[in-house]
């Protein structure tokens, strides 16, 4: 029997709320069932493991923010603003319960020096999903040199990954400097218009 999908979504709640607030290995599974108020019984129908429940969290908490990252995409007036437009998305990202928090992926990357294969996969598709997306609106500007694009992709995924990391160190931290610096980056990269 499948697990309906309002108790999945307060399952995942749960443990996105506790495992990324309070780290993966310091919530024990009984605490995500009390905050979810299911059954470990109700659990085990759908996740058979503790790792698969966590890939299943970033799993959803990926494609919120894809959904995100597209809205500030759309609303970008040109190829620029369209790659610039992650710093958008984070900013719009952050305002939302789960984008308060610090980087679920860079944490969850922390905590597992080898992580399991569900939760490997994830995070792989995370990176790469940046890294395509990234170089896909890279590769629409008059880049400089061959392969610029991809390079650029890579420096702003840097500047990305930076930036989140330091704000676990300050909660308050804006874009403000990853974009001065992405910008940067992008003015070097392309030929001027």
């Amino acid at each position: 029997m499948a697990m309906r999908p309002g108790t999945e979504a307060k399952l995942l709640d749960a443990a996105e709320e506790l495992f990324f607030t309070r780290g993966i290995a310091a919530t024990p599974i009984d605490a995500v069932l009390e905050r979810a108020r299911i059954s470990s019984a109700t659990l085990y129908r759908g996740y058979p493991s503790k790792e698969s429940l966590v890939a299943a969290a970033l799993r959803r908490r990926h494609d919120d923010w894809l959904a995100t990252w597209d809205r500030a995409v759309d609303a970008a007036p040109d190829d620029r603003g369209r790659l610039l437009a992650v710093f958008d998305a984070l900013d719009d990202y952050r305002s939302t319960p789960a984008g308060s928090r610090w980087c679920a992926f860079l944490g969850t990357a922390a905590e597992y020096a080898d992580a399991p294969g569900e939760v490997r996969d994830v995070l792989d598709l995370e990176t790469g999903t940046l890294r395509s997306r990234l170089g896909g609106f890279a590769e629409a500007l008059p880049v400089s040199e061959r392969g610029a694009a991809s390079a650029l992709a890579d420096q702003l995924l840097l500047v990305l990954s930076g930036y989140l990391a330091m704000r676990l160190r300050d909660a308050a931290l804006g874009t403000g400097t990853a974009r001065v610096v992405a910008a940067a980056l992008v003015d070097a990269a392309t030929i001027p218009s």
